[in-house]
């Protein structure tokens, strides 16, 4: 009698038989690993609740200025305080108003610098015309001081002929931008027109020092949107032929300027007597200087304005020529950059803006220390970041903020573009 034999089981009952077990957990460390472009782990549910940014990480973006530039400002201020320190000893309160002066220049620099240039073009026509309306209000409701009209108060006395020296460059370079299909000759008299007027209004104040400064920073915008080297020598020559012309149409003050440049041998202790006690202090610093605070000329009041506008000739006498060469060292590396974010600039309106910036940058210092060195006629232009004063700070850095803007804006499309 044959055995019964056992059935062998097959793989589907081997199966049903095992008792069911769940799936190996993954480690915790496994799960957080991002896993591609999606950067989700395999096993995490979609929609799960991810931790929103910290206040660090959402600020830390707009604290992304450009370092270079921001160096070199940081630097220019730091000499300036020392110098106001120094040139204001005998004015009680203005060292400390200056470090106020400072503290709000770097926060509207830090704030302009966060604005993207497509909002600054936007803008543009907008501020340019509150500009020229604020220009109006002085002829009829400014403040007065030393036979001028140039402020208006507004809780503190407040210049609205310095916001121009920016909003000229800003409205010059959106026209351009905005009209860059239109005639040529069509497009350049009509941004004439938009210059004339405010620089006009300043005129009228009188401020000759800012007038001339509007006037090259929306010219800057002109020539380098293309204005033809024909029309720049027929400007030029224009330009010599009004020099005589114009004479008659100067204000007293501003031809004893002219005379005194050409002569201030001719009244030293009157109308020249400034000038030369500027000569005098940059000399008498001589190689190293006779160190800080120990200034003669400046500590002893023979430089009337020694903390605002001629305040390079207390620099001078302190620092000597080997401090003149290092502040000069420092604005030729600011304007370098400013150069070198122009040529980065991802548009015509930003390329516009930046360059006319960093030319306006160049002229204030340019025109200062050629004043100071008896070069030029005396002007109301104060010394970029080193003279003592609120409006032109803050103008100032609202002018670089636009440039760290600008170079963040390069920079970002870059990145998209290497992505």
């Amino acid at each position: 009698m044959a055995s019964a034999r056992t059935p062998v089981p097959t793989d589907a009952a081997r199966s049903r038989q095992r008792p069911l077990q769940a799936p190996p957990a993954v480690p915790r460390h496994r799960r957080c690993r991002r896993h591609g472009p999606a950067g989700r782990a395999p096993g995490l549910v979609a929609g799960a609740a991810v931790n929103p940014p910290g206040p660090w990480a959402r600020l830390r973006p707009t604290l992304a200025l450009d370092l270079p530039l921001l160096l070199c400002i940081a630097l220019l201020l730091a000499t300036g305080l020392v110098t106001v320190y120094s040139a204001a000893a005998d004015f009680p309160g203005r060292f400390a108003a200056q470090l106020r002066n400072v503290g709000i220049a770097l926060g509207i620099l830090w704030l302009a610098a966060n604005v993207p240039p497509r909002q600054l073009m936007r803008c543009a026509p907008a501020v340019y015309g509150i500009g020229v309306l604020m220009l109006l209000a002085v002829q009829f409701a400014g403040v007065n001081k030393k036979g001028a009209t140039r402020w208006l108060y507004v809780g503190f006395d407040f210049q609205p002929s310095e916001i121009m020296k920016i909003a000229m460059p800003l409205m010059l370079a959106w026209f351009f931008h905005h009209y860059r299909g239109a005639p040529r000759m069509q497009t350049f008299a009509a941004a004439a027109v938009l210059l004339a007027l405010p620089v006009g209004l300043i005129m009228k104040q009188p401020d000759l020092g800012t007038a001339l400064l509007v006037l090259a920073a929306g010219f800057y915008v002109i020539v380098l949107a293309g204005l033809s080297w024909r029309a720049l020598l027929g400007l030029a020559v224009a330009g010599i032929v009004a020099i005589p012309l114009s004479w008659p149409l100067l204000h007293d003050y501003q031809r004893h300027r002219v005379m005194t440049l050409l002569n201030p041998d001719a009244d030293p202790l009157g109308k020249g007597f400034q000038i030369k006690q500027a000569g005098i202090a940059i000399g008498a610093g001589g190689v190293s200087g006779q160190g800080w605070l120990a200034g003669t000329q400046g500590h002893l009041g023979f430089v009337p304005e020694r903390s605002t506008d001629f305040i390079f000739s207390v620099f001078a006498e302190e620092f000597g020529l080997a401090g003149n060469c290092v502040l000069l060292g420092l604005y030729f590396l600011l304007i370098l950059r400013g150069l070198q974010i122009t040529a980065g600039a991802a548009t015509p309106f930003s390329r516009l803006l930046t360059g006319a910036v960093t030319m306006i940058l160049f002229t204030y210092a340019f025109i200062n220390i050629g004043m100071v060195s008896g070069i030029f006629p005396v002007v109301g232009v104060p010394l970029p970041f080193i003279s003592y004063g609120g409006t032109a700070l803050m103008t100032l850095g609202l002018g670089c903020g636009m440039l760290m803007a600008i170079r963040r804006e390069a920079l970002a499309l870059q990145r998209g573009r290497l992505g």
